[in-house]
């Protein structure tokens, strides 16, 4: 298992650099105000300065009934319009001009003036989406589950995390209760920080993080050189104190999308749900990958363990640096 656990670690490092500057989705909100007038909201993301070049595209008929409107938000920019279409948007095809050309998603709420909404996501191969008449809970559902495995599957600092558990616990039961704390606390914070009932400064809140895994990987040596203290006897303890604090980060990724307000409880339900079943994906996926190599390999490598405990250290310092530095400047 260990073998694997080196080589995954290797790849989880080249990709690093992506993690620290990761880009979140866009959030386009259509609200219906009467049979054929729209007020609309789009949050466009941007990489540091930079916004990027994309444009909601209505059906050709649509006219602004006001200025077009924008203004800084949080990580990006909010276009406001207020448009009307003549017999209304049900039926009709609704694009974001310029997705194609990027690696960013956006997350559609459309509501009508009868309280029925509609939820899609829209993607770079799938830049559209037609109003139908009569959405479903299910869609919102859908597009808040798929967003949650997304997240946790591209937050490489989440998964190191997991990674540098799995080193530190040889029982298997072990292992099950302490991510099962690690889930339960990101749980709690992700609902308070995405709720607003906990406001937490998001770029120290990353630098923590960073910490926690630098903490995991320590304990991980600490225990190869035969010094056992409560996170070795206990882990799912540590799991849960750093699951707190990894769920400000879950929960300030999920502010910064957007959550549609009719449907709050939903999509933070299925977000969380999504987040979780990516974790277990991980967690199945390295498993099944240390298996395999254990079975193909029958050389044993000294203090495998301790080397990739260094090498997931090594990688959580230079983002503990990266990211005070981004806090402080």
């Amino acid at each position: 298992m260990i073998r694997a656990l080196v080589a995954l670690v290797a790849m989880l490092a080249l990709v690093a650099p992506a993690a620290a500057h990761e880009l979140r989705p866009g959030f386009l909100e259509i609200s219906q105000e009467s049979a054929d007038s729209y007020a609309v909201r789009f949050k466009v993301p941007a990489r540091g300065d930079m916004r990027l070049s994309l444009r909601v595209r209505l059906p050709a008929d649509c006219v602004n009934l006001a200025p077009p409107r924008s203004e800084p938000a949080g990580g990006g920019m909010i276009d406001r319009l207020q448009v009307s279409c003549p017999g209304g948007l049900d039926g009709r095809e609704i694009a974001i001009d310029g997705l194609a050309t990027t690696y960013t998603d956006v997350i559609v709420r459309a509501s009508r003036s009868d309280g029925t909404v509609q939820s899609a996501r829209l993607t770079p191969d799938r830049p559209s989406f037609t109003l139908v008449a009569t959405p479903t809970w299910l869609e919102t559902a859908k597009t808040y589950f798929l967003l949650g495995v997304e997240h946790i599957l591209g937050g490489i600092d989440h998964l190191m995390f997991v990674l540098a558990l799995m080193l530190l616990i040889h029982d298997r039961w072990m292992l099950v209760k302490t991510i099962t704390a690690f889930t339960v606390a990101h749980s709690i914070t992700l609902a308070a920080a995405a709720l607003n009932w906990m406001q937490v400064p998001q770029a120290p809140v990353e630098a923590v993080i960073a910490l926690s895994i630098c903490f995991a990987a320590a304990e991980v040596v600490r225990l190869d050189h035969g010094q056992f203290d409560l996170a070795n006897r206990a882990p799912w303890i540590m799991a849960f104190a750093f699951g707190l604090l990894h769920g400000f980060g879950f929960g300030g990724a999920l502010k910064a999308i957007g959550l549609p307000q009719a449907d709050v409880p939903l999509a933070l339900l299925t977000f969380n749900l999504g987040v979780e079943a990516g974790q277990l994906l991980f967690v199945g996926a390295v498993l099944a990958l240390a298996a395999v190599v254990d079975r193909l390999l029958a050389l044993r490598l000294p203090r495998l363990r301790e080397v990739t405990a260094y090498a997931i250290g090594s990688v959580a310092a230079v983002w503990v640096i990266q990211r005070t530095a981004a806090a402080i400047l």
